[in-house]
């Protein structure tokens, strides 16, 4: 028998414009290095590229998923019953709670390149940390997701 899939699992992948940029990188790196002959030349085309195709994908490996009763965001994993209220916040909305709403104690999974995101209000006494603000591609999935976990 095979195991359920989590209700929601998303991963917040850098756009593709990100992955021209370190391509184009790499072309600077090869550009760099023609003076130096061919071979160098290759060298910086693939060194560059590599390493800044990592930096993008480390950025964008970011994952949100509600799985075994618990928001697992990034390193962060929250049980369900700590958290209360989940709010939808639109592109104007999640851009409000991203600058002048913001609480410097909250924790924060964002990414500029994704507008929209969901705040969930931590319950928890002994937890010093307000709320949660998470951006994703898919706030009304969360949402559902976290109120079916609860139930």
């Amino acid at each position: 028998m095979q195991p359920s899939a989590p209700p929601f699992d998303e991963r917040l992948t850098a756009p593709r414009s990100w992955w021209l940029i370190a391509f184009l990188i790499g072309i600077a790196c090869a550009l760099m290095l023609l003076p130096l002959g061919t071979v160098p030349l290759l060298a910086g085309l693939a060194g560059g590229s590599v390493l800044s195709a990592i930096a993008v994908s480390s950025y964008g490996s970011a994952r949100i998923r509600v799985v075994a009763g618990a928001l697992v965001a990034g390193d962060a994993r929250i049980p369900v019953s700590a958290l209360g209220e989940a709010e939808v916040l639109d592109g104007e909305e999640a851009r409000a709670w991203r600058s002048y709403k913001a609480d410097t104690r909250a924790f924060m999974l964002l990414r500029s390149y994704i507008p929209t995101a969901v705040r969930v209000e931590v319950t928890d006494p002994q937890d010093p940390t307000p709320y949660v603000y998470l951006s994703t591609r898919e706030p009304q999935a969360l949402v559902a997701a976290l109120g079916s976990a609860r139930s």
